[in-house]
């Protein structure tokens, strides 16, 4: 897809990176990735797609900014509270970047849509808090054939993947394949340090980004976790069958 002068100029430290350039960019351009979940992971990883350059972004929220979210949703105001997440993220990205097509979901992801949603692109950002929804995702991309890429976080550690990449591949399932023993315990701990949504959902477009445009190795079928308390990462292979 052709770059015009000012996006050129406006991406130039992307373009002039070692084996990225203009086609790589113009990879980015013809892109289409959906975000899923805009609180903490997709507040911070709506932002940087956008930034990067992403062609079209879809972006799916049914929850309004509350006050609690400002201490890591960064995406929002506290002017912005009570109102809805998805018609203040599409405000924002677009006052950020004009280039890029938003496509605004003021509506959750449901058994009945999914397949309809995430078959029109081209890659998945996973940045849900709920198992439901996770598991939905995961079996809408495996369906589809859309890989996605899979972030989480509490208290001060995250995970990050990317599954159903190149098949065969690891998926979600792979992982945590006893869904109903996970949505029952439920989500123990809400709390979470505040930069730490930052921390894997920029690493989340860093995978995306090199999904879409081939530079780099992705994250295929690997789980990769980080402690922000004691900085350790962990890296482990899983199985493909």
């Amino acid at each position: 897809m052709h770059l015009t002068e000012q996006e050129i100029e406006r991406y130039n430290r992307q373009i002039i990176l070692p084996d990225f350039g203009e086609e790589a960019q113009s990879k980015l351009k013809a892109a289409k990735v959906l975000v899923v979940g805009l609180g903490g992971l997709g507040s911070v990883a709506s932002l940087y797609l956008t930034a990067a350059g992403f062609g079209t972004i879809g972006i799916m929220d049914d929850d309004t900014v509350a006050i609690h979210n400002l201490q890591r949703q960064i995406l929002y105001r506290e002017d912005e509270v009570g109102e809805s997440k998805a018609q203040r993220a599409e405000a924002t990205l677009h006052r950020l970047n004009h280039n890029v097509n938003l496509v605004t979901y003021n509506h959750r992801l449901t058994a009945e849509n999914a397949e309809l949603i995430v078959s029109q692109y081209d890659l998945v950002l996973d940045c849900t808090d709920n198992y439901a929804t996770r598991y939905l995702i995961n079996d809408t991309c495996v369906k589809c054939g859309k890989p996605f890429v899979y972030g989480t976080i509490g208290d001060t550690k995250g995970q990050l993947a990317v599954f159903n990449y190149q098949p065969p591949a690891a998926n979600y399932r792979t992982l945590y394949p006893n869904q109903a023993a996970l949505e029952a315990q439920g989500n123990l701990n809400k709390g979470v340090m505040g930069v730490l949504p930052a921390v894997i959902a920029s690493l989340q477009v860093n995978e995306a980004v090199k999904i879409i445009t081939g530079v780099g190795t992705p994250l295929k079928d690997t789980l990769f976790m980080i402690d922000l308390l004691t900085n350790e990462t962990m890296k482990f292979k899983l199985p493909v069958k």
